[in-house]
């Protein structure tokens, strides 16, 4: 895209007016974990596309970086740049609407939460979710973010089609029919083949969802594993660690009518407030943490129906500021790879300086899938995900706890989620995916001066030396 000189000042006045002067505190870029940050040399908000070409313009003539985000919901450094950052989240419109073909356009900035809310006046809604919705549609899209249910791929396989701006400034769409290889690079893309300005999205008239919940000893959920993940549309697991027990959550479609939701006393004062203050006074005395588990499986032990709009079900509160780490292991690895963190979690429960998790061992499902980063590629998967909170947004140990945990997920053929902090470099993941090196050959053709690279894609897709820590928010 070259400019005249008179375009090139009206651009350069377009750009200011929409950059966050350095001098305010949005310059500066935190994750919602509260893990991971950087100060971009300039942040821009783009209010349409024209506003992103001009700023990949101006990245592209002065050798920078460019840095698309949205609301920075991954707990890692994956949105970070020392460079130039797009924030996304001003291009938000639900552009095209097809009831008749359930099909719809938009905006790639858009959070979920208003997605829903854009979807439900048309009595739409999107088929799966994950546990959260306050991502992006674009940042979903870029990680293959997932809900649960072993019928039911990754959500960035429900993409049809995506207009993408490229690196050299041109404006393409992509899909399995057009551009298929870019398009099946894109969809879990960790936004580097490409700034993502519109999704064609495949959604479903609206529906209710029936949430059944109960506890279960981990030994009889392992046993019957393959029965329990196919006995509904949606199953997940919350294994307490303390106590050996899972709270088990199926869920299936319903035309029933709506059932309150859990009182707040419960939901709110004790599960929330209670527990945290609980984890604070974990901090110094991890042993406070066990019996802290003790007290969230007492609060899960009750038999739970719950019946609502698709969003609240599959939605849960994501509660505090979190380390956070979630892996994918082929789902006929799952029952060993599970037995092998029982066991590592029967001996850190021996030992008085052990390992006490502050979160249940999160385990939710998803079907094979054909997109050449998912985690979910040619295979049915379970997923594993923990976490250590951080109390009032204090600081936790947790390193060496995800260090044992990431061993033995890998030992049994896992794959980590891209939006969450891992070690893997090209050879490991080369290893893991069979299409990795036609995504590296994708990336080179669209973006052969990596405009779009930021230190975490070149970490670990091109293998440069960019340390993990370099974006952390304070030494741990």
């Amino acid at each position: 895209m070259a400019l005249t000189a008179t375009e090139r000042q009206d651009a350069d006045a377009i750009l200011a007016a929409i950059t966050i002067p350095s001098t305010s505190p949005r310059a500066k870029f935190v994750n919602w974990g509260l893990t991971f940050h950087c100060r971009p040399l300039a942040i821009f908000e783009p209010e349409n596309e024209h506003h992103c070409e001009l700023v990949l313009e101006y990245a592209r003539r002065e050798g920078r970086v460019l840095r698309a985000v949205g609301v920075g919901h991954s707990p890692s450094d994956l949105a970070c740049t020392n460079d130039l950052m797009l924030k996304m989240t001003k291009l938000n419109k639900l552009l095209e609407v097809d009831v008749e073909k359930l099909a719809v356009v938009v905006q790639a900035g858009i959070a979920l939460t208003d997605l829903h809310a854009a979807l439900g006046k048309h009595g739409l809604a999107m088929r799966n979710l994950g546990s959260i919705s306050d991502q992006t549609l674009g940042g979903i899209v870029a990680t293959a973010s997932h809900g649960s249910g072993i019928a039911f791929p990754v959500m960035s396989a429900d993409v049809v089609a995506l207009t993408l701006l490229l690196a050299d400034g041109t404006k393409v769409t992509c899909s399995r029919h057009e551009r298929p290889e870019l398009f099946l690079a894109t969809l879990c893309g960790l936004g580097c083949t490409g700034i993502i300005l519109t999704v064609q999205l495949a959604v479903e008239r609206a529906f209710r969802l029936k949430d059944v919940q109960c506890a279960r000893p981990f030994d009889d959920v392992v046993d019957n594993l393959t029965e329990l993940v196919h006995s509904a549309e949606h199953v997940r697991f919350w294994w307490i660690a303390a106590t050996h027990t899972v709270k088990c959550s199926v869920v299936n479609r319903t035309r029933e009518e709506k059932l309150p939701p859990v009182p707040w006393f419960w939901s709110s004062l004790l599960a929330f407030h209670v527990v945290q203050f609980f984890l604070f006074v974990g901090r110094p005395v991890p042993i406070v943490n066990t019996l802290t588990g003790r007290f969230v499986a007492w609060l899960s032990s009750g038999h739970v129906t719950l019946i609502d709009d698709s969003p609240t079900i599959f939605n849960v509160e994501c509660r505090y500021p979190q380390h956070t780490t979630e892996w994918a292991v082929p789902f006929q690895n799952a029952p060993a790879c599970l037995r092998a963190l029982h066991a590592w979690m029967d001996r850190e429960a021996a030992d008085p300086r052990g390992i006490r998790p502050h979160f249940p061992f999160e385990i939710r499902f998803s079907a094979a899938d054909d997109i050449w980063l998912s985690p979910s590629y040619a295979q049915e998967t379970c997923w594993i995900g923990i976490a250590q909170y951080k109390p009032y947004g204090l600081n936790v140990p947790y390193r060496r706890f995800f260090a044992v945990f990431e061993e033995i997920v890998t030992a049994h053929g896992g794959r980590p989620h891209w939006a969450k902090a891992h070690r893997l470099e090209p050879a490991a993941l080369r290893a893991l995916y069979p299409r990795f090196d036609d995504f590296v050959r994708v990336l080179r053709d669209v973006d052969p001066s990596g405009v779009f690279q930021n230190e975490y894609v070149r970490r670990h897709v091109f293998g440069e030396r960019v340390g993990a820590r370099v974006f952390k928010l304070r030494a741990e």
